[in-house]
């Protein structure tokens, strides 16, 4: 039971005054006991809860004491022995209560129903099989923590810092990680399916096995990441599993959705993507040609490149050409065309169809681009009203020949 001397230094008006840690500085080898005391009522029930913001209570004996709705934000806990204790509606944000022992058992306890745990600091901490479910943890310092096969079932682990923490086989399911520092934690086979993932910093962690069906993953931070044989189905059904967590959503919606199936069907077969200079004269031959391409049941897509980008033109082109059926480039008083291509031409096997106006100069580069046989020979016309005139047997049609032909020779690799 507790000790009548310790009791005595919980005066409320000496701890709120900051006496308690000064009696801890100046008493450093007591280990203050005050196991079982009712400190919910304490001072004669004049006070509702009692006030251990800030206080030191590192390697006290707080054993089956009754500390519902107390006051611990900012608390030194360190050590201190919380087992049976009461701790429904305690606020304990920013505490730290490293090296508690048996913290799992008593965190999955019903006497820490309404807890607050926000910037609570756990480093290092066994909450093993603890049952966390639905508990704010947002903030809170979990590195190095071992939540191996711990219920985190719609935990609130918004910032929370994770770095080396072992969550194997942790149930994540709904859980918020939302800006969490994961870096380098093992989460071999850990669920998350139903997680928000968003901009979640898992570099160099181990997500081997991890069943990610339903979770929402964006701008997540993958350096080093170990991903492999990630779960994309429900529990339930035959398990399909992907490398790459950020394309896992796509991967889903392509096998069980088929209207997204179609569309992509629809852009890889129609779209036609038009390069060229964005000024006055130029862009309305492009626009023309973007006009004249609708007509005939394509997909136009149109990159004005003198816009400033946001993010670099060259992949942003590279992507767009992957998901096209041909190319036109319209070399006519080039600008960033020599780039663009540069980046296309080498590594996307697409049809490309140049064009130039006569009496126009062809950069001395482009030559280069010759050897690859899915760039057509440059086709020149003499005023746009030609190139409008001719399009469909002069541009459309060698490029749906190359199109076919290299689509001819992909199957044929493959059946090899």
């Amino acid at each position: 039971m507790a000790n009548d001397d310790h009791i005595a230094q919980l005066n409320l008006q000496q701890l709120l005054k900051g006496d308690w840690n000064t009696w801890r500085r100046e008493n450093p080898d007591i280990r203050p006991d005050l196991s079982g005391a009712d400190l919910m009522n304490f001072c004669n029930g004049n006070f509702p809860s009692v006030n251990f913001r800030e206080a030191n209570l590192s390697g006290v004996n707080l054993s089956e004491a009754n500390l519902a709705e107390a006051d611990l934000r900012g608390a030194d806990l360190r050590g201190a022995d919380l087992l049976n204790a009461w701790l429904v509606g305690a606020k304990l944000r920013g505490a730290d209560l490293s090296g508690v022992q048996h913290l799992g058992v008593i965190l999955s306890s019903r006497s820490t129903e309404g807890v607050d745990l926000r910037d609570t600091v756990l480093r290092e901490t066994d909450l093993k099989e603890a049952n966390l479910e639905g508990k704010n943890l947002s903030g809170a310092d979990l590195s190095g923590a071992d939540l191996s096969e711990a219920n985190l079932c719609r935990a609130n682990l918004l910032q929370a810092k994770l770095s080396g923490a072992n969550l194997r086989r942790a149930i994540l399911h709904g859980a918020n990680l939302g800006g969490a520092n994961l870096s380098g934690a093992n989460l071999g086979g850990a669920h998350l399916e139903a997680a928000t993932l968003l901009e979640t910093d898992f570099t160099a962690a181990d997500l081997t096995g991890c069943h990610i069906y339903g979770a929402s993953a964006w701008g997540l931070k993958l350096d080093r990441a170990k991903q492999q044989s990630l779960v994309i189905t429900p529990y339930g059904q035959p398990e399909i599993t992907v490398d790459n967590i950020e394309v896992a959503q796509f991967v889903y919606l392509l096998l069980h959705n088929e209207k997204i199936r179609d569309v992509i069907d629809t852009v890889t077969s129609k779209a036609v993507l038009i390069l060229g200079r964005f000024t006055d004269e130029r862009k309305a031959v492009l626009d023309a040609l973007r006009d004249e391409l609708r007509k005939r049941d394509y997909l136009p897509i149109l990159f004005d490149f003198e816009v400033p980008a946001r993010r670099n033109i060259t992949e942003t082109v590279t992507l767009l050409a992957r998901m096209t059926r041909f190319v036109i480039a319209d070399l006519t008083d080039p600008s960033s065309i020599p780039q663009e291509l540069q980046a296309i031409i080498p590594s996307v096997r697409v049809p490309v169809q140049p064009v130039l106006l006569e009496g126009s100069s062809l950069y001395s580069m482009f030559k280069d681009f010759r050897d690859y046989p899915w760039v057509l020979p440059v086709y020149q016309y003499k005023k746009p009203e030609q190139l409008l005139a001719t399009l469909a047997e002069e541009v459309i049609a060698p490029a749906e020949r190359k199109a076919q032909a290299l689509a001819e020779r992909r199957r044929m690799i493959e059946a090899e």
